[in-house]
């Protein structure tokens, strides 16, 4: 005999696999979800789970950021990827933009990393420093910031 589970619990029982590997934004479980059950049976499953602090969206938001951060990516790249994930625009610029994330330092790393014995005189080999920088998402006065620094 073959056991079926009410739709409700089929769907927690979905987004609670999928978030025990890793976070997710609300929009991110919808989407992924809604390949599996319909559309009006997921949000109320859902609901419950952020209500339940299971799923958060700061969570993958932090989450996220450290991440791609630790990639070597720059503040505005991540802020570009960030936007299609279904997350507040004010939220996202409130924790990408922190203090504790110190993009000068990251810059400066990503700088001497690429380019450990830049010529900071040569122009070409300076504009092609500042192209891989605005590349990996990094804003022009970081970029000459890091730069500039000796």
């Amino acid at each position: 005999m073959e056991h079926t589970e009410k739709p409700e619990i089929a769907i927690r029982r979905a987004a609670m696999d999928l978030l025990a590997r890793r976070e997710h934004s609300f929009k991110e479980l919808t989407q992924k979800l809604s390949s599996r059950f319909p559309d009006e049976d997921i949000q109320s499953p859902l609901e419950r789970l952020r209500d339940e602090n299971l799923q958060s969206d700061q969570r993958y938001l932090e989450a996220y950021i450290r991440f791609r951060r630790n990639k070597g990516f720059g503040p505005l790249k991540i802020e570009a990827e960030l936007y299609p994930k279904g997350l507040d625009s004010e939220q996202i610029r409130r924790c990408l933009y922190d203090e504790e994330n110190g993009w000068l330092d990251l810059c400066r790393q990503a700088l001497e990393k690429r380019f450990p014995a830049l010529n900071k005189t040569n122009p070409k080999e300076k504009a092609k420093c500042e192209r891989f920088l605005m590349q990996r998402g990094f804003s022009h006065e970081l970029i000459r910031a890091a730069i500039n620094l000796d």
